[in-house]
């Protein structure tokens, strides 16, 4: 049994250039409906975004977006659990932080580490304490990984800090990190 019952994914709204992306996007979907498991994502119906939000309305579960005006008027949409329109890119992702008890980064291009950084940010200073893990498809953010260790040597970054972001190859086990992370308040201030 999971504990919580909503995971924030961030990913892009293109499909990359590995088909393996889109395949881990379909698994991750299943398993986010499986485990009953509500995503709370960007609303797109492009890319990744699509692809990991059909997936879980395909298994009978529950997707919510949340998506720009702008955005809403470009692009084409699909049915969801539910779909909120926002102003400002700084509203949805403020609903998304709320709405969410867990994030979610899989590859996707610099709104995906916006998204994700920002997170990491509000961990690091205290704004939330909600598991971040970074699903490494194919090593993916492993050159990521390599210079948050280096800003680790740097001492830009506090070692709790590295140890409350999961880097994961495979769903099932990102989920059950995710799940069973302690995580502690940091003091950034020392």
């Amino acid at each position: 049994m999971y504990k919580f019952s909503s995971i924030c994914v961030f990913c892009g709204s293109s499909f990359g250039t590995s088909n393996l992306y889109k395949q881990e996007a379909k698994k991750l979907g299943a398993l986010l409906a499986k485990h009953h498991i509500e995503l709370i994502y960007g609303g797109g119906n492009s890319g990744l975004m699509g692809t990991l939000a059909h997936s879980v309305m395909k298994n009978n579960g529950k997707a919510t977006g949340i998506i720009t005006k702008k955005i809403y008027d470009n692009v084409d949409h699909l049915e969801l659990t539910d779909l909120k329109i926002v102003d400002s890119m700084h509203e949805r992702k403020a609903m998304m932080y709320q709405l969410a008890e867990a994030f979610i980064a899989l590859p996707g291009g610099i709104g995906t580490m916006e998204e994700m950084f920002e997170v990491m940010t509000w961990n690091q200073i205290g704004y939330h304490l909600k598991p971040l893990g970074l699903f490494n498809i194919d090593h993916y953010y492993g050159p990521l990984n390599d210079l948050l260790e280096h800003m680790l040597e740097e001492g830009f970054v506090q070692k709790q800090h590295m140890t409350q972001t999961i880097f994961e190859n495979d769903a099932e086990r990102l989920l059950n990190r995710l799940n069973s992370i302690e995580l502690s308040e940091m003091n950034k201030w020392n």
